[in-house]
């Protein structure tokens, strides 16, 4: 039997960049990217907010543009793969997969350390 990892990356990589399987939250009170989470069914996805509504397109828009800026790359190379109406979705971003891959990784760990386990019994 394999080992089980904490959290398996959640993007893959391709010749023309990365596709990341990533479960928005709309109206999350921030754009930001909150790290990577391990659902249910064992995938790994990374979570991402953001201020914008689910109404109308928003905010996969502002999945986008924030992926887009955290990533360094022009809005252009950030598209919705699939999920258009679900909080699971599927995004490819276009560039360099290894500097793209490092960014998230990088994105992903420091909001890992951010997180503070709770005191449970002291």
């Amino acid at each position: 039997m394999v080992a089980k990892e904490a959290f398996k990356e959640p993007w893959r990589y391709s010749a023309a960049g990365i596709s990341i399987a990533l479960r928005a939250t709309p109206r999350g009170g921030r754009d930001d990217i909150d790290g990577i989470e391990q659902l249910a069914d064992g995938r790994s996805v990374l979570k991402v907010r953001v201020r914008a509504i689910a109404d109308g397109g928003e905010a996969n828009k502002a999945v986008l543009v924030l992926l887009a800026k955290s990533l360094g790359v022009p809005k252009a190379s950030v598209k919705l793969l699939s999920g258009a109406t679900s909080r699971l979705k599927q995004i490819a971003v276009d560039g360099d997969p290894a500097r793209l891959g490092e960014a998230l990784r990088k994105l992903a760990q420091a909001k890992s350390a951010d997180a503070k386990p709770t005191d449970l019994g002291n």
